[in-house]
């Protein structure tokens, strides 16, 4: 009697609906190589272009790299590298100093 004990209701679930595998997040592409999930690499934006540097004049492409909320996404977001995204952090801070950018969400 002292082993026995009462088993709730998520213990007595089968085991085959326990074992069975999780849908896929929506939104969540995953690419199968090698039988091992890998995601999508991305390139540079800026080192495709074979951009010499980042002009703080063309908010159009420095508006791509910033959020709804007017902040600098990370380049894990963006895809850029390390050099280029140093120089867009730059650049994006220069345009809001000269008020082509605003600080704050429109």
């Amino acid at each position: 009697m002292e082993n026995e004990r009462e088993m709730t209701g998520a213990e007595q679930q089968p085991a085959e609906a326990a074992s069975a595998p999780a849908a896929q997040p929506a939104g969540r592409p995953a690419f199968r190589q090698n039988g091992v999930n890998r995601k999508k690499r991305k390139v540079c934006q800026f080192c495709a272009e074979n951009a010499k540097s980042i002009d703080y004049k063309d908010t159009a492409k420095l508006r791509k790299f910033i959020s709804d909320r007017a902040k600098i996404l990370p380049k894990r977001v963006t895809g850029t590298c390390a050099k280029h995204q140093r120089e867009l952090a730059i650049a994006i801070k220069r345009a809001r100093t000269v008020a082509l950018i605003s600080y704050t969400s429109d």
